[in-house]
């Protein structure tokens, strides 16, 4: 059980680590979305845990509407989250974010199963989320990762990893640069950048190889 007093000041505290732009704690209660909308969830997700009906699915459509955003009542969310700017972020039912996660504008932890149960992202400490990421599904982000913007995550990624690209890939590993880790799939998908630079290198290799062709056929012989 959380310490309401404990969350709320790493909560506060949050924006002020991690955002240059934070001009101190009053500037961060008056003037952040994310730090409302966490707060106004903590609330929220109490009145969700005592099975009131309904209210608490309204209080966070008026959240969602008031800070652009949307935080199921269920999500479970440690202390000291960061929602920088947070337009657009959508946190499903199921997901559960630990301690000192950081997350961008547009960010979205989603489901891929139409079934009741675990379906959404487990972010573990200090995992930051880059802008317009998506990770979806019961899949895991592990301690100190990070996700690049723009990202569409479908696997399990390791603790203290990068992973980048669509679907996102793991290109460093504790610091280190990696092709990349074996990891139990959750979704089948397609990566249209790697079949696109593999067409174009074939269409290149073919050109290259014409040309030299008719480059010999015009060169004059020597008398």
């Amino acid at each position: 059980m959380m310490n309401p007093l404990r969350t709320f000041r790493a909560d506060l505290d949050a924006p002020l680590a991690r955002d240059p732009a934070a001009r101190g704690a009053l500037d961060v209660f008056l003037s952040y979305p994310g730090f409302h909308a966490i707060t106004a969830h903590r609330l929220i997700h109490a009145l969700y845990r005592t099975g009131i009906p309904l209210l608490p699915r309204f209080l966070a459509h008026l959240n969602r509407f008031a800070t652009g955003i949307e935080i199921h009542p269920a999500a479970r969310i440690g202390a000291g989250l960061f929602i920088d700017h947070g337009m657009g972020v959508v946190i499903g039912e199921t997901s559960e974010i630990g301690e000192g996660v950081t997350l961008y504008q547009g960010v979205t932890l989603g489901g891929t199963s139409l079934q009741r149960g675990k379906r959404h992202p487990t972010l573990r400490d200090h995992v930051t989320v880059g802008v317009n990421a998506v990770i979806l599904g019961a899949i895991t982000i592990g301690e100190n990762s990070r996700v690049g913007a723009g990202s569409v995550v479908v696997k399990d990624v390791p603790s203290n990893a990068t992973v980048v690209g669509i679907p996102a890939r793991v290109v460093l590993q504790d610091g280190r640069p990696v092709h990349g880790v074996s990891s139990r799939p959750q979704v089948d998908m397609p990566d249209p950048n790697a079949q696109l630079i593999a067409e174009l290198s074939r269409r290149i290799e073919d050109l290259e190889r014409r040309l030299a062709e008719l480059t010999q056929m015009h060169v004059p012989k020597a008398i």
